[in-house]
């Protein structure tokens, strides 16, 4: 079951009209491409994908579910969206609830475990080997857990545990943790058992309905089984602009920090109808992620170029992320900015500054002009027109 209803508030213009789990990443991709993937490489194929906020674009997005092979004939790919109930009708209240008004759903293939997952968290993990060590561990709940630095540890959900991974203690968002352990939000109950506790949990009137508030406190102080699972490697939870920025340029260098490339863990997704990408004869690219479509004739570096985007001759895109769509036109500037699908940035115009000089990420929202010679400093986020020289 994959959480996907999430507004990303703190991605501003860049979730105005599309969900989180919907913004594009690294090229090609969405955010949600990487539970998708990481489902049907761990032999899972029936999925339920939970939206809510601005579900359009990703419902469209999903489809059939074909991109990831899971259009199947019995289980696959079913996109859940709040419906109308005879005795009540709400939205989704929070992770809790939403699994919750999806229990038909979840019974109807009579599972012995039940996976949760979230849409906005870029990473690789074989679900198959949490699932085996909840097995052998006779747990009632699986949490899987990364270490965090200790000055990051006040923003998760921290896991306290004994030396055999039991976990005795849950802290969410402690102001002073007792350990470096997180929570990923990827968890495995024991079906019977999240039966239980989700209908104990929606007749509890002083609930946030919320797995890591509710839930999992509630399994803990009753003495259920609960047991963190480690994994090691990389884990980006991409909520913020900055750490969206800092995921996408982690998939450039050599080695790259993450490895979209990795044949032995492959990155599904569904791909744009464009034709191949193109640099012209003065073009320079260095150290820079380009998709199909793209026509580079101006001057790239530290980037990451979405399909369709054309950056003219005498433009220049440095340490930025250029969604689909995007025209940069003759003589413009990006700086350390993160530019939504279908912008025009007219001629002349700057936007961002160097990223060593940067007050912070320019973003500039979907569908939108920068006018001719207009400058947008850094850490500007720009959602509406802006005319420039002349106009």
């Amino acid at each position: 079951m994959l959480l996907a209803g999430g507004q990303g508030s703190r991605l501003y213009a860049l979730t105005n009209n599309i969900a989180k789990p919907a913004v594009p990443f690294g090229a090609k991709y969405r955010i949600i491409d990487f539970p998708l993937s990481n489902c049907i490489n761990s032999g899972i194929d029936t999925v339920g994908v939970l939206t809510q906020y601005q579900p359009l674009v990703l419902n469209e997005y999903i489809g059939n579910g074909q991109p990831w092979d899971l259009d199947r004939n019995f289980g696959g790919v079913h996109v859940l969206s709040p419906y109308q109930k005879k005795a009540k009708s709400a939205w989704y209240e929070g992770t809790a609830n939403a699994i919750y008004q999806n229990l038909n759903f979840i019974k109807m293939y009579n599972p012995e475990y039940v996976l949760i997952l979230s849409g906005d968290h870029i990473y690789k993990m074989d679900y198959s080997k949490m699932l085996k060590a909840h097995i052998e561990n006779k747990a009632d709940c699986t949490i899987a857990a990364i270490e965090v630095p200790l000055k990051e540890a006040s923003r998760f959900g921290i896991l306290n545990t004994n030396a055999d991974n039991s976990i005795y203690e849950f802290e969410e968002k402690p102001k002073q943790p007792k350990s470096t352990l997180a929570s990923m939000g990827i968890y495995i109950f024991t079906a019977e058992k999240m039966y239980k506790y989700l209908e104990a949990d929606e007749e509890n009137p002083n609930s946030s309905k919320d797995f890591g508030k509710d839930v999992l406190p509630a399994m803990l102080n009753a003495g259920e089984r609960m047991f963190a699972y480690r994994i090691e490697g990389y884990w980006k939870d991409v909520g913020t602009i900055s750490s969206l920025l800092e995921a996408n340029m982690d998939l450039l260098g050599e080695p790259p920090a993450f490895d979209v490339g990795d044949s032995d863990w492959k990155i599904h997704s569904r791909n744009p109808l464009a034709p191949p990408e193109y640099l012209g004869p003065d073009a320079v690219v260095k150290n820079s992620m380009l998709a199909l479509g793209s026509e580079v004739y101006g001057t790239v570096e530290n980037s990451v170029i979405s399909s369709n985007v054309v950056i003219e001759e005498g433009a220049a895109v440095k340490d930025s992320v250029i969604m689909s769509g995007t025209v940069i036109k003759k003589g413009a500037e990006v700086n350390y900015s993160i530019i939504d699908e279908n912008v025009v940035v007219e001629e002349g115009a700057k936007i961002g500054e160097a990223k060593a000089q940067a007050k912070g990420i320019a973003v500039l929202g979907r569908n939108i002009t920068i006018g001719k010679g207009v400058a947008v400093q850094g850490g500007d986020i720009v959602d509406k027109n802006i005319e420039g020289e002349g106009k």
